[in-house]
Formats: structure tokens, C-alpha cells, sequence
């Protein structure tokens, strides 16, 4: 069926549902005024006192973060105290609450400081009714100016990560009007952004070539592409493919080429839709949802334009973030207020493809984080209790040359501040059994420049070749003193379900930086040898793009994840251990509602608190790929509850702790983005006009579907 006649149809099947929901109106409204009868009833009785303090609350605005966003965070000092954990007993059968599933919540003492966000400044009433949600139980944006522009949009991304460049194309690609916004300057996420631009794949996908058109295409886009060296390893310009050499996979090349790459992808997807839209240093703000709660039907986003034409991003993400995410113009920046609708009549398909979930967070969509236990998941190798604190650590990596800087990059290494003493961060780094430099070494294990491409595993680096950083015991941070993803309790306290403030910690966020530039300090000072001297490489044409040399934000390895609807015998589906380890009980076989296909060792980059209290990680699930299966991701992990026009795009899909740990890399994340955005694609030119995402399944749409994603170059099957 053609594209404008499909609309038409599902123009028909939409009317339909807004005069059932325009039928429930006023049973919602009547709703809402009697809880804020009931509220301000309660507020009256409970005396004067609690009058005075909500009223000046709401008389005297918090501008900390508007207006100094570091400041809270500057005066913030942790504590390292143990944690006091909740001793009630968990249950298999327990049921999640709106937000997220949390059975054994951890209470710290030295948690996030609240970065506030701004309260309202009149009196009392408007205080109370701003901190209610909405009518339909979604959270409510305030303030929130009036959009200076509007996009209309039939498939919206929230984050430019890769799963998210991956969904957009392939939306485009399935000829969908699609808009897609990115908080960080580059699109790309884990291959720019986040600066782990060396691919980790499975040999067995390697082998087998079970490697997806989509997926290979990308790949050799970038082996195509041309990059210039810098003039201290001698200008030239070569091809990603002759200067590559590392050995952790078989490609490494530098975050600015992913970068590139990402953006000319959408460049060529659009040729099918032309009418798309994109745009970096976009953050994203809330949603509107119509008056049942089940379907979104718009998303706020906050633009920022730098006032400076030269301006580089500092690679100090702890003091960008607030100001990333603030609607407020500032020194650097003119912020301009975006809403993107779906056409007139219309519905429209909306994407989490954030690498920490933030619309499924901001929304309270029954989602999990953190480590599941046992009695919850049943997974032989989960924890005896779960932790929500504990998800894998993030890292911020950075480019390390052999290059002769005169010492510069060192000593401004030496003036790095930590709220840890710098030794506490030292006995932290090592380089494990490997050698520095000769044969298979440290510094090729992700060598994203060798000037004469010699062996990756034989080779030794010379001057001018570049490695890049991204090690477990050096520059990844697992220490939850605080934790990075805010949990539910957190998010409330700081009001960022009235103005979303990107839902992490930016206390963690600098204990992982400075940890990462101390890891560069230690590199320099005991791994230098002659003729093979070691600097930190910055500045705004350096790979990572930043002042700092740090990349723009962490690698996130794993944020917020859904849980699923009702699929293969399990009230809140997701996929677990049990199917995706070979010699397992309980494997469900998922490839009819397969979507994507994803395979890797089971790698967990683990969780700690600093005096080495339980984590509740689960240490023992960690194992080779070749113990793994190739897990067939099924449609219903794509599909949240309670949202009925939503898909997720990346590390959100419904899966556990341990799966997550499979998913994460560069092409499981490609996969789940790609087929989430032909699946939307698919609904909004294809399918029946009212067929919902959920009906796909049961309606016998499947090989339909199937059909549509691998004409679009996507794998479904192994």
C-alpha cells in the first residue's frame, strides 16, 4: 500500500480511538480536581508550618542550576560510609511500580546532590499543582517555555547514539518523515561521542559471516574514509583501512571519523525522505501524552547554539551537563525550545534510543536497573539480592600518543582535581599480563592510528601512532559512591520529572573523569621509554574533540531497561540468561518474533562501592562467547508497557543485567536501533492503519515484518 494512502486509512483508525478518549475526559478531570481538593484539604489541616515552608519554596527560586550549574556539586563532599540496606524479602512474583522495579532498594548516605531544577516562583497553589502529575499519571514539564519551532514528524529518535543513527536511517530509509535529536555535538554515540570508536564483534559472527548488510555497510563505510594525520606524524592523508591496526577487533579509527560517517549516513537515508530533520546538542525535555497516558503525543527538546563559532566542548562533562540540558541561555550558549507533533491527524512512532533511557525514565515506564537477584530473574548466576545502584561501569576514554609534547600534557595532568586522593586512584591502574608496546601489547590493543601499519599482535608502535584508551582496571569507573543512573527516589528529589536534567550524577561523572585523566598522568609518568614518548592528545582537533582530551560524554554500558509486555510464558518479559547460554534449562526459542540478532561474550564491566561492601554484582555470569548462544532479540523486547506508540532503540530493550552485558556492543546496539527504526517505518507506510505495535504479533503480521526489515538489509534470523 502506498505511503499518503496508508495515512488516509490511519487517519480513520485514529479518529476512532480520540472519540473513545475524548469520552473519557471528563471522568480524568474529575479525577484530577478531586485529588487536588484532596490535596490542598490535607495541606490545610496539617497547620501553618507546612504552609510556610511549601510557600517559600515556591516564593524563592533555586536559580543554582540555571545560573550556576557547578555550584552544588562544587560544595558536595562524599562520605564513602556503608550503605543501609532494606532487609525486606524479595519475591519472584513481584510486581513493578510505575517507574522503576527496585525489590531491594539501597540507601546510601553519600548519594547525588540535588541539582534542583527551577521551582515555580508564585504562590502556593502553583507549586502544588506543578508538583501533581498530570491527569493521566505522566509527569508534568514545568516550566516550560513556548517552542520557537515546531518539526512534524511520523517517527521521532531521542539520541543520536548508535542505535540511534541506526533507527533514524532506517526510518528514512522505510521512506518515514523522521526527526532525530542528539544531546552531544556528534552523532554516533559508542563509534564518536562516546570515544570507543574500536568495534567489538564476535568471532563467531566474524567466522560465520553472519554479518548484516546494514551492519557491514557501515563498516566499510568507514574503512573508506579518508583522515589526515596530524603534522607531528607527518600530515598525510590516508585511508581508515591503511592505517587501522589493532587487535581487539578487526577495525579501530578515530572518534571524528565516526562522527563523519554517522552524520553522512542520515545524509543518505534522507534521499527517501526528504522532509526529515536532525540536530546535535539537542537534549531532550519531557513529553505530552494524550488524556488515557498511552500515547505520546509530543516531545519537548531544548536546543542550544554556541555563541562562539570556534567553540569546543571542555571533555568536563560533570560542569557541561546541567548547562546542556538548562532551557535558559547562558555565556556559552542561546538555547531555542523545540516540539516535535506528528502530522495533523496523525500518530506518531517514538524511539528511546538514549544510551541511558531517558524517556523510559522521565516518563516512569515500568522499567529495571542496576543487578537483578535470583529469586527475581531466576538466573543461576545473578546475585542472591538485587542492587539498582549496580550497573556496569562507565569510562571515559582518551587518545594516547607517541608523541614528544615537551612535557605539556604531563604537567597539566598534574594539576587534576580529585576528590580522592590521587594514590587512592593509583592502586587502581594496572596493565594486567600485558607488555606496554612489543607484541601484543596494551597500546595496540585499540591502535586507531599505526603510521606504517605494521601486525597489530607482532607489530611495535613508532612515533606517531595513536592509541586509544578504554581499559578496565585504568579508566573504567565502577565505584557506586554515588552511583551514576539516579533511581526513582533520586530523580523525584531533584524535580526532574517536572525538568529533566538527564537523570546521572554528575558527582560520578567527575570521580570518572578525573579517574580517567589520572589513568593518562600514570600511563605517561611509569609507561614512557626511550624513543617512545607518551602524551595526552587535546584540543579541538584532537579524536575525542575536547579541551580536555576526554571523550564528550562516558562510554554507558548500560543504563535504564524496560520491562516488556506479556511474552513467552512471562507477565513482564525480558530476555534472559537462561536464553542465551548454551547447556541451559529454560531456553525459550524467540526466533518466529525475531527481530534482531546480537552475539558476544558475556562481559561485564562490574560494580564496587569504595570500602568494598557487597555490590551485589553478578560476578560469576561473566563467560566466553563461545558459551553463548546467538540470541534471536524478539520484537515484545522492543515494546514497553503502558505506551502504545513507543519503541526502544538501543540498551533499553527489555533485557536482564547479564543479557545486557551481550546487547551493549557496537553491533547488537546497531541491530536493535536498525530494526526498531524499519519497524516504525513499517507501521507508519505499511502496516493496517490501526494496527498497534503490541497487535503485531497476535494480528499475524510477523512474516510480514520479517520480510519488510531484511529487504531493508537487517538480519532476523541466524
Amino acid at each position: 500500500m502506498g505511503t499518503k494512502r496508508t495515512r488516509q486509512f490511519r487517519q480513520v483508525g485514529r479518529a476512532k480511538q480520540q472519540r473513545q478518549t475524548r469520552s473519557n475526559n471528563w471522568l480524568e478531570t474529575v479525577r484530577f480536581m478531586g485529588f487536588s481538593v484532596l490535596w490542598f484539604a490535607f495541606s490545610s489541616l496539617t497547620g501553618v508550618a507546612v504552609g510556610v515552608i511549601l510557600g517559600l519554596m515556591a516564593a524563592k527560586p533555586n536559580a543554582e542550576l540555571e545560573q550556576n550549574p557547578g555550584a552544588i556539586a562544587q560544595r558536595h563532599s562524599e562520605s564513602g560510609n556503608p550503605s543501609e540496606r532494606s532487609s525486606a524479602p524479595e519475591s519472584p512474583s513481584s510486581q513493578p511500580n510505575p517507574g522503576s522495579h527496585s525489590p531491594s532498594t539501597v540507601h546510601r548516605s553519600d548519594q547525588e546532590p540535588l541539582l534542583v531544577a527551577t521551582p515555580p516562583s508564585s504562590a502556593l497553589p502553583a507549586f502544588v499543582a506543578t508538583a501533581l502529575p498530570q491527569a493521566n499519571g505522566r509527569p508534568r514539564i514545568y516550566p516550560q517555555p513556548e517552542p520557537a519551532e515546531e518539526w512534524t514528524c511520523e517517527v521521532v529518535v531521542i539520541g543520536g547514539s548508535l542505535g540511534g543513527v541506526a533507527a533514524a536511517s532506517h526510518a528514512m530509509q522505510g521512506g518515514a518523515q523522521t526527526c532525530l535529536i542528539e544531546v552531544t555535538p556528534w552523532f554516533g554515540g559508542q563509534i564518536s561521542s562516546q570515544g570507543v570508536s574500536a568495534i567489538d564483534e564476535s568471532w563467531l559472527v566474524i567466522d560465520t559471516n553472519h554479518i548484516s548488510p546494514s551492519w557491514g555497510n557501515l563498516l566499510q563505510h568507514i574503512r573508506d574514509m579518508e583522515y589526515t594525520l596530524p603534522q607531528w606524524a607527518g600530515g598525510s592523508t590516508h585511508f581508515i583501512e591503511d592505517i587501522n591496526s589493532c587487535w581487539v577487533g578487526q577495525l579501530c579509527f578515530p572518534p571524528q571519523v565516526g562522527a563523519q560517517v554517522a552524520l553522512e549516513r542520515l545524509q543518505e537515508a534522507a534521499i527517501a525522505s526528504p522532509d526529515s530533520r536532525w540536530a546535535t546538542k539537542t537534549a531532550f525535555k519531557g513529553a505530552d501524552f494524550d488524556a488515557s497516558g498511552q500515547e505520546i503525543t509530543a516531545i519537548h527538546a531544548v536546543r542550544r547554539v554556541p555563541r562562539q563559532d570556534d567553540y569546543v566542548p571542555k571533555g568536563n562533562l560533570w560542569q557541561e551537563l546541567p548547562t546542556w540540558y538548562s532551557w535558559s541561555d547562558d555565556a556559552d550558549f542561546e538555547k531555542i525550545p523545540l516540539r516535535l507533533v506528528p502530522p495533523p491527524g496523525e500518530s506518531m512512532v517514538v524511539i528511546d534510543a538514549t544510551d541511558t533511557g531517558e524517556l523510559v525514565a522521565w516518563a516512569k515506564i515500568p522499567h529495571r536497573q542496576g543487578s537483578e537477584s535470583r529469586q527475581i530473574t531466576g538466573e543461576p548466576n545473578a546475585p542472591t539480592r538485587s542492587n539498582p545502584q549496580c550497573t556496569q561501569a562507565f569510562t571515559f576514554p582518551f587518545a594516547l600518543a607517541i608523541h614528544d609534547d615537551q612535557q605539556a600534557s604531563l604537567d597539566s595532568l598534574k594539576s587534576v582535581d580529585s576528590e580522592y586522593n590521587v594514590r587512592e586512584h593509583f592502586r587502581e591502574y594496572s596493565l594486567k599480563q600485558f607488555p606496554m608496546f612489543s607484541g601484543r601489547s596494551f597500546f595496540n590493543y585499540r591502535r586507531m592510528i599505526s603510521v606504517i601499519k605494521n601486525s597489530a599482535t607482532h607489530g611495535t608502535p613508532i612515533p606517531g601512532d595513536v592509541a586509544l584508551v578504554n581499559w578496565n582496571p585504568g579508566n573504567d569507573w565502577n565505584w557506586m559512591n554515588p552511583p551514576l543512573i539516579l533511581t526513582e527516589d533520586r530523580l523525584v528529589a531533584s524535580r526532574q520529572y517536572t525538568n529533566w536534567m538527564g537523570g546521572i550524577s554528575v558527582t560520578a561523572l567527575r570521580h570518572g573523569e578525573s579517574h580517567a585523566l589520572l589513568f593518562a598522568r600514570w600511563l605517561i609518568e611509569t609507561q614512557t621509554q626511550p624513543g617512545l614518548p607518551l602524551s595526552l592528545w587535546t584540543g579541538a582537533d584532537a579524536p575525542m574533540g575536547t579541551e580536555s582530551g576526554l571523550s564528550m560524554v562516558p562510554y554507558f554500558r548500560e543504563g535504564r531497561r524496560i520491562l516488556g509486555r506479556s511474552a513467552y510464558g512471562q507477565d513482564d518479559f525480558m530476555i534472559s540468561e537462561f536464553d542465551i547460554r548454551w547447556g541451559f534449562s529454560g531456553y525459550r526459542d524467540m526466533r518466529e518474533t525475531s527481530v534482531a540478532i546480537a552475539h558476544y561474550d558475556v562481559d561485564i564491566h562490574g560494580c564496587r562501592y569504595r570500602n568494598w561492601e557487597e555490590p551485589w554484582e553478578a560476578a560469576s555470569a561473566p563467560t566466553h562467547e563461545s558459551n553463548v548462544r546467538p540470541i534471536h532479540i524478539p520484537v515484545e523486547s522492543l515494546v514497553p508497557q503502558g505506551v502504545n506508540n513507543m519503541l526502544v532503540g538501543g540498551k533499553a530493550l527489555a533485557v536482564t543485567h547479564i543479557v545486557n552485558a551481550v546487547t551493549r556492543v557496537h553491533s547488537g546496539e546497531w541491530a536493535i536501533g536498525g530494526a526498531s527504526g524499519a519497524i516504525a517505518a513499517w507501521l507508519t507506510t505499511e502496516a493496517p492503519p490501526e494496527l498497534e505495535l503490541s497487535e503485531i504479533v497476535e494480528q499475524g503480521y510477523m512474516p510480514e515484518l520479517k520480510r519488510y526489515l531484511q529487504e531493508q538489509g537487517l538480519q532476523t534470523d541466524w
